[in-house]
C-alpha cells in the first residue's frame, strides 16, 4: 500500500474540493490499429493521475463526503478473465485492483450502466471532463436522466454537470515529491539519448539513424516510449517546427535539430539540442547559436518564484530582439522590433510550456486575465529559437539555419532546477561530445 499512498491522498485531495457531488473520470479507449491489432495502449493521464491504475477500460467513480458519510473511491475495471490473459496479459480483476490500488469498492465494468444511475442518486452535481469525449458526454447525461425518471419517488437527481479538470489542472501543475522523482529519471534518460545522438552522428547518415539511436536509449533505459513523435531536423527542416519525417540524408555543414524526449511511468520529458552534422560549427552558425543560448539563459533567470509565466518569454524576446538587430536581420530599435513583430519573421512560437503528465502538460498560464505567478513545484520548458528560411532581404549565408534549445525546469523555493543540465549545449562541449 506504500506505493499507492500518493494516489490515494490525491483523490482525498479532490474529493474535499468537489464539495458534494460524484465524479465519474474513465480512462482513454483502446484504438485499434487494424482489424486484430491495437496501437500501443496509453491511459488517460487524469485517470491514472488518481489511481495509478495502466489497464484499459477503467472507470473512476469519486462520491463527496457528506455529513452522514465520508467520501467513497470506486473503481471499475474489467473482470479477472484467465482466457484472456493467455493472449493479452495479466489483469486484476475487481477484487485484486481493490486490494492493490485502495479502492473503497471496485467492480466489473459490466456493471457501469446498472450501477451509476443509483450513485448518482441524490447527488446534487456530477463532475466529468465535459466535451473531451462526446460519447461520455452523452453517457453520463444519460444517466443523469435515468434517475430524473424516479424524482416521484422522493429522490433528487443531480442538477449541474461540472468540469473535473477546474480542480485537477491546479493540482496537476504543482508537481509532489513522487512526480519529481520521476520526472527526474525520464529527465536523465533523455538526456543520455542526446548524448549519444550527438556521439553518433556523422555526414552521410540519415535522419531516422539517430532517431533510431534516441530509441534505443529511452528503451535500455526502462522508458516505455517516447513521449511524442521525435524531430530528428537537418539542415533546411530544422526550420520546419515540427518536422517529423525525419528521412533526410544529413550533410557535413549543416546543423541538426533534435527535440525528443521518453515517457516514463506517465511523466513526460522534452529537450531540444541542436548541433552541427560533422561536429564544428562554422562562425555564423556559432553567432546565431551563441544567441538562442543566451536567450534560454536569460529566460531560465526568471524561471523564479514569484515571477510571472512570462517573464522568461521576455527576457529570451530582449535577447533575441537585439541579437538579430545586431546580426543585420531586423532593422531598427529592440523595441520597435518587439512592437512591430518583426522578431517573429525568425521566432514565431512561445519560449516554454507546463510539462508533466502530458508533454504540454495541464494547468492555466493566466489568472483573471494576468500571467500567474510561478511556484515552487511548477514544472515547464524553456526553449527560445531561430529560424531562418530563404528570403529576398535575408543575407543568403544565413539560409536554413534552424536553431532551438530546450530544457526541462522545476521551480523551487529559491529559483529553479535544471532536469535536463547534462544535456551539453555549450559550444565547447558539443564540439567536444562529438570527436
Amino acid at each position: 500500500m506504500t506505493a499507492i499512498k500518493h494516489f490515494i491522498a490525491r483523490r482525498e485531495h479532490f474529493a474535499k474540493k468537489m464539495q458534494g457531488g460524484v465524479a465519474i473520470i474513465p480512462t482513454a479507449p483502446e484504438r485499434l490499429r487494424n482489424r486484430d491489432a491495437h496501437y500501443p495502449y496509453r491511459f488517460d493521464s487524469y485517470f491514472y493521475y488518481l489511481t495509478g491504475f495502466k489497464e484499459p477500460e477503467g472507470v473512476l467513480v469519486i462520491i463527496a463526503a457528506t455529513d452522514k458519510a465520508p467520501a467513497k473511491h470506486i473503481l471499475f475495471c474489467r473482470e479477472k478473465d484467465v482466457e484472456r490473459e493467455i493472449w493479452d496479459g495479466f489483469r486484476y480483476g475487481p477484487d485484486a485492483a481493490k486490494e492493490k490500488f485502495g479502492f473503497d469498492e471496485a467492480y466489473a465494468v459490466s456493471e457501469l450502466d446498472k450501477l451509476l444511475p443509483k450513485l448518482m442518486t441524490d447527488q446534487t452535481a456530477v463532475y466529468s471532463a465535459i466535451g473531451q469525449d462526446a460519447i461520455w458526454d452523452q453517457r453520463i447525461i444519460g444517466w443523469v436522466n435515468q434517475v430524473r425518471e424516479h424524482i416521484r419517488r422522493g429522490i433528487q437527481a443531480p442538477t449541474e454537470i461540472k468540469d473535473c479538470r477546474f480542480f485537477l489542472d491546479e493540482m496537476r501543475l504543482i508537481k509532489d515529491a513522487e512526480e519529481l522523482k520521476v520526472m527526474r529519471r525520464a529527465a536523465d534518460i533523455s538526456t543520455q539519448a542526446h548524448q549519444r545522438a550527438m556521439r553518433t552522428t556523422r555526414p552521410d547518415m540519415h535522419e531516422y539513424e539517430i532517431e533510431a539511436e534516441l530509441l534505443y536509449t529511452f528503451c535500455k533505459h526502462g522508458a516505455q516510449a517516447p513521449a511524442y513523435t521525435s524531430i530528428v531536423a537537418g539542415g533546411r527542416n530544422a526550420c520546419v517546427l515540427h518536422y517529423v519525417e525525419n528521412n533526410a540524408e544529413l550533410k557535413a555543414g549543416d546543423l541538426l535539430l533534435i527535440d525528443a524526449g521518453c515517457e516514463l511511468d506517465g511523466y513526460a520529458s522534452d529537450i531540444t539540442r541542436t548541433f552541427p552534422v560533422n561536429g564544428k560549427f562554422t562562425s555564423v552558425q556559432k553567432d546565431i547559436y551563441q544567441l538562442v543560448l543566451n536567450a534560454q539563459q536569460a529566460a531560465i533567470a526568471k524561471a523564479n518564484p514569484g515571477n510571472t509565466w512570462n517573464d522568461p518569454h521576455q527576457a529570451a524576446l530582449q535577447v533575441l530582439a537585439q541579437g538579430f538587430i545586431d546580426l543585420g536581420l531586423c532593422q531598427g530599435s529592440v523595441d520597435a522590433v518587439l512592437e512591430s513583430g518583426d522578431y517573429k519573421r525568425f521566432y514565431m512560437h512561445r519560449t516554454g510550456h507546463w510539462l508533466g503528465m502530458d508533454v504540454h502538460d495541464a494547468g492555466e498560464y493566466k489568472q483573471k486575465g494576468e500571467w500567474r505567478q510561478l511556484q515552487p513545484g511548477m514544472t515547464l520548458t524553456i526553449e527560445p529559437g531561430c529560424y531562418i528560411r530563404p528570403a529576398e532581404n535575408v543575407s543568403e549565408h544565413f539560409w536554413n539555419i534552424g536553431i532551438r534549445i530546450e530544457d526541462d525546469v522545476v521551480i523551487t523555493q529559491t529559483g529553479q532546477e535544471l532536469l535536463t543540465a547534462a544535456a551539453p549545449k555549450e559550444i565547447a562541449e558539443i564540439e567536444e561530445i562529438m570527436q
